[in-house]
């Protein structure tokens, strides 16, 4: 019996992920191998929705699928892609966009979030029609399920919606995929500010797991606690404190009730410098198999093409059906 297949992207927006990446998705990516076929890729089409520069999307993209090497994407288990090496994700977007309302893509809150923020006559027609894209990727493959975020279930409805309109037209065509709710993962917060997400455009706040280990040991030892001397896991009055022991936990595999139980009586230093030790012991060899892999870019390369022919087998049928099927001659 096949295993379901699940289909996840992330773009290379940055030089580096950060730790609120790796724990709050990237770790399920790695687990989520034994359980499902996976297919995983580098959304370096939708990186282009707003404005780039070429040398650096082409050396974070190679940065990109290096690292999710070395966090355990294993390319013999999950095919793993850089999404432009595969044509058909823009071939089949542009079908799937044909069946969409522009009322429809107008209605998609990132659109408005991020038109607001620049003023909507700046926003690109491929980042007002970027979920289509997104349809588009997880249709291509067929999926059966999509691991989603809060910010991600409005896209997903449109997928489905887009699956069932095609399959209602034309004939049983798309797997409508299921969004896959992952076990509870690590929501990890800015070391400065608490009450938000880590996030990369929080550069004092962000973990990044390809920083300097000195940077990285500062940023953990400099994090904002409160003025309290007990240490406890309490969310919404100790933020700070919370935040650094779901990291110690996360990276020690410690449960965070043990963790608790072993400071007490103990002062914040002791747990920052504990936290700081465990993500410093994750981290160095991390950075040394990133290194190797971006050192070989002939193997890198090699290994990106290998994923994008795997790929293609898929997807080459999925656009072969569609295109019969809207009756385009073959």
């Amino acid at each position: 019996m096949s295993l379901p297949r699940v289909l996840s992207g992330i773009q290379p927006t940055s030089d580096s992920f950060h730790v609120g990446n790796h724990l709050g998705a990237l770790k399920n990516w790695v687990e989520m191998q034994n359980t499902h076929e996976c297919v995983y890729f580098i959304a370096d089409m939708h990186a282009i929705t707003v404005e780039q520069d070429p040398a650096q999307l082409r050396e974070r993209t190679l940065s990109s699928y290096a690292q999710l090497l070395a966090l355990g994407i294993d390319p013999k288990k999950s095919i793993l892609i850089v999404q432009s090496q595969v044509p058909e994700h823009a071939q089949l977007m542009w079908i799937m966009s044909s069946i969409t309302g522009i009322g429809e893509a107008n209605r998609m809150t990132q659109f408005k979030d991020k038109a607001a923020k620049g003023g909507a006559s700046s926003a690109s027609v491929g980042l007002l029609t970027y979920p289509i894209l997104q349809a588009a990727d997880i249709l291509l493959y067929q999926a059966n399920a999509v691991p989603v975020g809060e910010d991600q279930r409005q896209h997903l409805e449109l997928t489905r919606d887009l699956a069932i309109r095609f399959n209602g037209r034309f004939g049983n065509t798309f797997v409508v995929p299921e969004p896959f709710i992952v076990k509870a993962t690590a929501k990890i917060q800015d070391l400065q500010d608490p009450s938000a997400k880590m996030s990369k455009s929080s550069p004092s706040g962000c973990i990044n797991l390809l920083d300097p280990l000195k940077t990285t040991e500062k940023k953990i030892k400099s994090a904002v606690t409160d003025s309290d001397t007990e240490i406890r896991f309490d969310p919404a009055n100790k933020a700070g404190v919370s935040n650094l022991l779901t990291i110690l936990s996360a990276y020690s595999g410690i449960p965070i009730n043990d963790l608790v139980t072993s400071f007490e009586g103990r002062m914040y230093g002791d747990l920052k410098k504990e936290t700081a030790a465990a993500v410093l012991e994750f981290i160095e060899p991390y950075q040394g198999r990133v290194n190797e892999l971006l050192g070989d870019k002939a193997e890198l390369e090699s290994l990106m093409h290998d994923g994008a022919t795997r790929a293609r087998e898929i997807a080459a049928k999925t656009v072969a059906d569609v295109y019969s099927k809207i009756g385009f001659v073959s």
